[in-house]
């Protein structure tokens, strides 16, 4: 390790072409008197209780998630920052929004004035980790502040203003130095890891006195992730010290990784600008990224542009002026979550690194995408985005294809960065990839080949558990956890390979998956009304407590799987007993839960034993309208609207999970919700607002209006779309596309039937 003392300066010039969307800021409708779009985003909701969400500066859907970490690991810091938290131990480049599992926080900086503040040792948290926080810095929300694009900080005791903003590819950092210092130092830290992730290698090299490239790989939750960089300094250090670090492995060659160590002397006010651009390639991608989007170290315009790309993408869906602040943070910042994931993966130029481990191109000009949390989108997400985001949403559906062609034909269930994750159960990128064909959103370059793929994905072995349920037409309990969730949830995958072939013509196929998707029924135990494991000789398993959390049930519990059967609503009801569904729905809703039984981490947002905070039940509210009891649809839709979301930090009542809850959200105040969304249908409920326009890329808009809302007069008496009486509860995908009205009539009346 030695002391390296930078050249002369050397001027290197580098042009670039920002290249990015053409489309001009449009606010859509907005009342001018209004502050931007993008100002009404509040990162910060979701970074306390259990949103574990990140508050730092990206683009849609773009590579880079710039944020801060407190630099202690555990449940609390998945996304790297925990609202209660007064530390900060770097700005890394890579996040993950309200996952349930810790990784990736890639190529981490922080400024300091040394000699910087080293932790101690921490207590055991609840992970069994003991955590040393490192050099790190303090902070005070009052002077932090975030939106969409943007975050700011002051770091104590060194009094250095660090703000973030970002590119698809790049994340540029300025820090202020509020005060004069012959020993400032800014720390690049590839060593760091923390949660699930785990440093398996890393290395800089410097190119230039302003320009350094290297990367940092790492296994977790991704196994074998690469992550390349290229950073831009706009002043040259004094000097770099580099610091390598050997650790041995048990029979395996020593670990090399590396910190570097950047000094400057600076006076109060002096600022640096820090350009890093991300690859999953190579770091020659990496340099082309930021030539591609480069604006020669100037952070307002970066800035502006961000703002500028959130102004155009919140803008798609507006509201009226006379909306409240607070609620109109809450929507925004929701419409902002449902699109920081799924991530871009590509490179400018279409490279991208394959499952396979191969480096692949995209000749047409459309993007790879990465960080599909599958078992949670396909519920809302995705259908919001076949609503706002069809070009993103067709590009995502081919990156699922292409990453099952290269997986030895199995396609995604939950990945990111080239690595499945395996987490999670069933393989929800069939349905999502099936309802955009059903839509019209993607076509299919080789139907045939695609529908190959869905075959071997569930017919293969890979999935546990499948080669049980192909046999036995169930997942046995006895050789399987999960078994009662993985029926049901592979029934509904199958339902949309049968509907993708039916779509073919092929009716033999689907007839043999329409049959599959019956799977359910042999778990269905009439005497005690509850889907029930039972073993591979076809007993129930003993001492049945739908209740009980236990290990036949992915993160729920029988109840919260009563009504996962969205694919045969009708087959569900005559089960039930058609008299029954709004009496099992009632005691759904309120049947609270035994003191015998302990709620889980994920059991939040109780509503007897709906759980708002977790997936497998959110469109149970909306089977009200299958019982002819639609008011209770309304009932409820607004006391989760209202209750369990806010525009406080804690306004999340469960895990984003990559867009879910605030999809979710978006839609329901909208007044609609995809139960099926195979059928293509959007069910109807009261919206939250007196009218919101849907801003189409046809350039058309779709409104929905409900002029008479109040508190109390929040029941539909009639709807109306384009001025024709609607008797059915819900809308139709085509219907909304084509633009046009839905006009609410209501009263404060209960118990009316429109359909």
């Amino acid at each position: 390790m030695k002391q390296i003392k930078l050249f002369p300066t050397l001027y290197i010039s580098i042009l670039g072409l920002f290249l990015l969307s053409t489309t001009p800021s449009c606010k859509r409708g907005a009342d001018s008197t209004q502050k931007a779009l993008a100002e009404y985003v509040d990162p910060f909701i979701g970074t306390d209780w259990v949103g574990n969400v990140y508050p730092g500066a990206t683009v849609p859907f773009g590579m880079v998630q710039l944020s801060p970490d407190n630099g202690l690991p555990g449940w609390d810091r998945i996304a790297g920052y925990f609202y209660p938290d007064s530390t900060i131990a770097g700005f890394s480049h890579t996040h993950l929004s309200g996952t349930g599992a810790g990784d990736m926080y890639d190529i981490s900086f922080l400024p300091v004035l040394l000699p910087a503040l080293e932790g101690g040792t921490f207590p055991i948290n609840e992970e069994g980790e003991q955590a040393t926080l490192g050099k790190h810095a303090r902070f005070r929300h009052s002077t932090e502040e975030a939106h969409a694009g943007y975050y700011v900080v002051t770091l104590e005791p060194y009094d250095i203003r660090v703000e973030l903003t970002a590119t698809p590819h790049m994340g540029i950092q300025q820090y202020t130095f509020q005060k004069a210092s012959d020993s400032a130092c800014v720390i690049l830290d590839l060593h760091r890891a923390m949660n699930w992730d785990q440093t398996t290698g890393s290395d800089i090299e410097q190119m230039s006195e302003i320009f350094l490239q290297g990367y940092r790989k790492s296994t977790g939750w991704a196994r074998d992730q690469e992550v390349y960089f290229s950073t831009h300094l706009s002043r040259q250090p004094d000097s770099i010290f580099i610091q390598r670090i050997s650790e041995d492995q048990a029979g395996k060659s020593p670990k090399q990784t590396v910190i570097a160590y950047l000094y400057y002397k600076v006076k109060a006010g002096d600022k640096l600008i820090i350009e890093t651009a991300l690859s999953g390639t190579s770091v020659e991608g990496a340099l082309a990224n930021w030539s591609d989007e480069t604006k020669e170290f100037d952070f307002g315009k970066y800035r502006e542009r961000a703002e500028e790309r959130w102004n155009e993408r919140l803008g798609r869906i507006t509201l009226p002026s006379d909306v409240a602040d607070s609620l109109r943070t809450t929507f925004y910042t929701a419409l902002y979550r449902a699109q920081v994931c799924p991530t871009l993966y590509s490179n400018t130029e279409g490279t991208y690194l394959g499952a396979d481990r191969r480096v692949h191109l995209r000749k047409d000009g459309t993007s790879t995408y990465s960080t599909f949390s599958l078992w949670d989108t396909y519920r809302a997400a995705h259908p919001l985005y076949n609503l706002i985001a069809t070009k993103e949403n067709r590009d995502m559906v081919q990156s699922m294809i292409d990453f099952g062609e290269q997986n030895s034909g199995y396609l995604p269930v939950w990945n990111m960065y080239a690595s499945e994750t395996n987490m999670m159960i069933g393989h929800h990128s069939v349905p999502v990839i099936v309802d955009a064909v059903l839509k019209g959103v993607y076509r299919p370059k080789d139907p045939q080949a695609l529908l190959d793929l869905f075959r071997f994905t569930s017919e293969g072995p890979l999935h546990k558990g499948l080669d049980d349920y192909t046999s036995l037409g169930y997942v046995p309990a006895d050789r399987h956890d999960e078994s009662v969730s993985k029926t049901l949830e592979y029934a509904y995958d199958d339902a949309a390979i049968a509907e993708y072939a039916r779509w073919m013509g092929k009716t033999e196929e689907a007839e043999v998956y329409a049959r599959r998707a019956k799977s359910y029924l042999n778990l269905w135990d009439a005497k005690t009304g509850f889907f029930r494991p039972k073993d591979s000789e076809g007993s129930w398993l003993p001492n049945f407590n739908p209740f009980a959390y236990t290990e036949h049930f992915t993160e729920s519990n029988a109840y919260q799987y009563l009504f996962s059967v969205q694919h045969d609503l009708s087959g569900l009801v005559s089960l039930m007993g058609e008299e029954n569904l709004s009496k099992r729905l009632d005691e759904f809703f309120a049947s609270p839960t035994p003191q015998s039984v302990k709620l889980p981490i994920f059991s939040t947002g109780m509503i007897g034993q709906y759980a708002h905070g977790n997936e497998p039940a959110h469109h149970v509210i909306f089977l009200y309208n299958l019982a002819r009891e639609p008011w209770k649809t309304a009932d409820l839709t607004h006391q989760v609207l209202t209750t369990l979301y806010s525009h406080h930090p804690d306004g999340l009542c469960g895990n984003e999970d990559c867009g879910q809850m605030s999809a979710w959200y978006i839609l329901a105040s909208m007044g609609m919700y995809p139960v099926d969304p195979l059928t293509s249908h959007y069910e109807l409920t009261t919206p939250l607002f007196r009218e919101v326009t849907l801003h189409l890329e046809s350039f058309k808009t779709f409104t929905i209006s409900a002029p008479g809302l109040s508190e109390t007069k929040r029941y539909i008496r009639s709807v109306r779309l384009n001025g024709e009486p609607l008797h059915r509860s819900y809308i139709t995908y085509k219907e909304i596309m084509r633009g046009g009205t839905l006009e609410f009539e209501l009263t404060d009346q209960r118990g009316v039937i429109w359909y």
